[in-house]
């Protein structure tokens, strides 16, 4: 298993090996183990952020040759390698060192050298680290919660989970039983009437952004229903992309709060859009991990959701979130996204969308796998 960051994350000190690996919870969303790190470097800012689980040595030429190429999509001057776990022999070199020559192999043959490779027992204070081609070189982590890197984290707004698992439990839904109930109550076509479909579709969400600020229940069925049929509505996919920009705003914060909740609280298929929405929103701020996890979660939902499939090969190209502006700007050409949601006051009356706009053209979302 492999996981995707691309750029945006804070800037990490790449000259300091101690620092560097602190911040690696940072970099990938969640505190490795038992993993191989690789981290691009584009000129003196790091590139893709690649992680993958240590390789069975039956594997290793194999997990060597498949990470490699991901770093040849997009322009880097190298990459540093780090492995987490296992057990340092005093007076021998750190654990897997022939992985990591596999590594520098894979990785010289698209034209890409190994800057650094290190290896490290476990991201935590005082934990041993050490090179593998210097046998001066290593140390005692500092405290990670303690570095510059958490600190520009925190005041972002990131996390750094303890695990994938407890990552990946933030997409699971709530309830099974809910789910049941309210895939039995959709149905093909849209409850409003298509004189006023948008503007009807743009007070469910508006509504369901004044609830969360509320700090309300999770929806009702009723609620939920409605809220997955908006999401049906092109112009409502459109104004909830642009949302995501600029990243970290309160408005981009809020919208991905109420995109998990709906992830956490809708069936498959329709599941997929607000999945999509939230990988989009998560891959803006920089966090591929995350945005990758719900990028997952949307084409389980529908195999061939076009957004979601799109962002899945966007990231695992390791293209920067910048490269993908462009998407949440088309979508909004005005700028007036929000749903008329003022960030310090969702109470201010007014909705940006063309309130006499008809739907048209819209796709059942059942009726392909």
């Amino acid at each position: 298993m492999t996981t995707a960051t691309p750029t945006g994350r804070p800037p990490v000190d790449l000259r300091s090996s101690a620092q560097l690996l602190a911040a690696l919870p940072y970099l990938v969303g969640f505190r490795p183990a038992n993993s191989v790190v690789l981290l691009g470097h584009r000129g003196d800012r790091l590139g893709l952020v690649l992680r993958g689980d240590l390789p069975h040595p039956d594997d290793d030429v194999q997990q060597a040759r498949a990470l490699a190429p991901r770093f040849a999509l997009v322009p880097h001057t190298g990459v540093t390698v780090v492995v987490l776990g296992g057990r340092r022999r005093p007076g021998s070199p750190p654990p897997h060192a022939g992985f990591v020559e596999l590594l520098a192999d894979a990785l010289g043959e698209v034209g890409l050298p190994v800057l650094h490779a290190m290896w490290v027992a476990d991201i935590a204070e005082d934990a041993p680290w050490g090179c593998y081609t210097d046998p001066d070189c290593g140390g005692k982590l500092p405290d990670p919660r303690a570095t510059v890197m958490a600190a520009m984290a925190t005041e972002s707004g990131s996390v750094a989970f303890d695990s994938r698992h407890e990552l990946e439990a933030l997409l699971a839904p709530r309830s099974p039983e809910a789910l049941a109930r309210r895939a039995a109550a959709m149905t093909p076509s849209l409850p409003w009437p298509d004189a006023t479909c948008v503007s009807d579709a743009a007070s469910v969400i508006r509504a369901a952004f004044e609830r969360q600020r509320r700090g309300s229940e999770p929806p009702t069925d009723e609620e939920a229903v409605l809220l997955a049929n908006a999401l049906k509505v092109p112009e409502i996919r459109d104004v909830c992309l642009a949302m995501a920009v600029p990243p970290h705003a309160p408005a981009a914060r809020e919208a991905e709060r109420l995109w998990l909740t709906l992830v956490q609280e809708l069936p498959a298929p329709e599941r997929a859009e607000a999945a999509a929405l939230l990988g989009y929103t998560a891959f803006m701020r920089g966090d591929g991990t995350f945005a990758g996890m719900a990028l997952e979660n949307a084409l389980e939902a529908r195999q061939n959701h076009v957004l979601a499939r799109l962002l899945w090969t966007v990231l695992n190209h390791g293209m920067s979130p910048e490269q993908l502006l462009g998407l949440a700007l088309a979508a909004d050409q005005t700028g007036l996204s929000g749903f008329g949601l003022d960030p310090t006051d969702f109470t201010e009356p007014g909705v940006f969308l063309p309130l006499g706009a008809a739907c048209g053209g819209l796709e059942d979302s059942r009726a392909k796998p």
